[in-house]
């Protein structure tokens, strides 16, 4: 278990961005919510153990961690984050460079990495990406790129800033597929709450600076998703006007419930 535990983090000169916030991140989905600006990414960046709290603590495996320079080494073995811009993390000359990095930087023989990274590669599809340079690859070529940098690391928890963010809708279902198939735990910051009642096991909601974390009906409570600046995702929406009980989560399970009415 991942866990921030009534953390306040906050920017030099600035109010905190976070205030008593706390979530828990299992072997699970879980869609972190929240408008622009609302300390998604801080939190993200806090469980990772780039940002220094100002009160609480993060926790792995009910261990705090310790801010030491072997404390935060051996959490990021465990716990990879991919920012939202791929810009910010790519910065090899090619794509085997930059996915090999993390791998090696963790003493692995370079055999070894070689192997790690071919593993990889073919895990998330982009093989044929392996000799090209970083700078002639799509956006989202770059995305992927990116998150195969985190994944050859075998991290037990993935925090993913945005990753739909600019993809087309190919571009998302093809991500949504790579991430299905990794054994982790993830906490995926998003905005687009149709797609969180889609993937999810669990959502957080980021309001005012705390967090409130639950089952993905949670994303029929009017009140917070006002509080939150976000709207009911439309299966909910429709169910609600057609009077159909339940998480609709899919256009089947809407068909389904109509079906049995």
């Amino acid at each position: 278990m991942l866990a921030a535990e009534s953390i306040t983090a906050a920017y030099p000169g600035r109010a905190p961005v976070l205030r008593g916030a706390s979530v828990r991140i299992g072997r699970r989905r879980v869609a972190l919510l929240g408008a622009n600006g609302s300390g998604k990414t801080t939190l993200l960046r806090s469980l990772a153990g780039a940002v220094e709290l100002s009160d609480g603590q993060i926790s792995l495996d009910g261990e705090a961690l310790q801010r030491s320079r072997g404390g935060l080494r051996a959490h990021r073995r465990r716990v990879q984050l991919v920012l939202q811009d791929p810009d910010d993390q790519l910065f090899s000359a090619d794509v085997t460079q930059d996915v090999s990095f993390g791998p090696l930087n963790l003493g692995m023989e370079e055999a070894d990495a070689r192997l790690r990274v071919a593993e990889t590669l073919e895990q998330l599809g982009i093989t044929h990406l392996a000799e090209r340079p970083t700078h002639q690859l799509s956006f989202g070529e770059r995305k992927r790129v990116a998150l195969a940098g985190a994944v050859a690391m075998r991290p037990e928890y993935l925090l993913l800033d945005e990753p739909t963010a600019g993809l087309d809708p190919v571009g998302v279902h093809e991500l949504l597929a790579t991430l299905d198939g990794l054994a982790a735990g993830i906490l995926l910051a998003t905005h687009h709450v149709d797609f969180a009642l889609a993937w999810a096991d669990e959502v957080a909601v980021v309001v005012d600076g705390a967090v409130q974390q639950g089952p993905v009906s949670l994303l029929g409570d009017e009140a917070l998703l006002r509080s939150a600046r976000l709207h009911r995702p439309w299966p909910l929406e429709l169910a609600a006007r057609l009077g159909l009980p339940g998480t609709p989560r899919h256009l089947d399970d809407i068909h389904d419930l109509l079906e049995a009415r």
